[in-house]
């Protein structure tokens, strides 16, 4: 297989699209769930002969920050997306913009208050957690 055409099949992957018909994965596919995107971006960069993949038992960042899924939220990229999101973007077009995942978005909007866990569509691997009613809130 031409190097090429390798780097668009895992390209597609990791963007939660089938390669082949361009249709986008659902919410609670494996390729929307994050350690398999940073594996499909780490095998990116080793096809590219960029870096090789991190050794098993070792996690690096599978991206650059601010580069989309994978990768760290910065405050300037939450603002954006609560702004946008008050603007009435959906979550779908939020996912583009910000080269994130559908459960990503969801999980970061529910972070920042802007939906609450009725809201989430996708299977979060970590749900958010809540305080039981009595007990405080801790400072951050």
């Amino acid at each position: 297989m031409e190097r090429e055409h390798t780097l668009r099949i895992l390209n597609a992957l990791a963007g939660g699209v089938h390669p082949g018909t361009g249709e986008k994965f659902s919410a609670d596919s494996p390729y929307q769930h994050p350690d398999i995107v940073r594996a499909l971006f780490d095998a990116v960069r080793a096809v590219e002969g960029n870096r090789a993949p991190a050794p098993e038992g070792e996690r690096k960042q599978a991206t650059p920050p601010g580069t989309g899924a994978g990768s760290r939220w910065t405050a300037e990229e939450e603002q954006r997306l609560a702004a946008a999101f008050d603007s009435g973007k959906t979550v779908g077009e939020l996912a583009r913009r910000h080269n994130r995942t559908h459960a990503g978005i969801e999980a970061r909007l529910l972070k920042l208050g802007k939906i609450d866990a009725s809201a989430v569509t996708s299977a979060l691997r970590y749900p958010p957690k809540t305080p039981a009613r009595d007990e405080p809130q801790r400072a951050r």
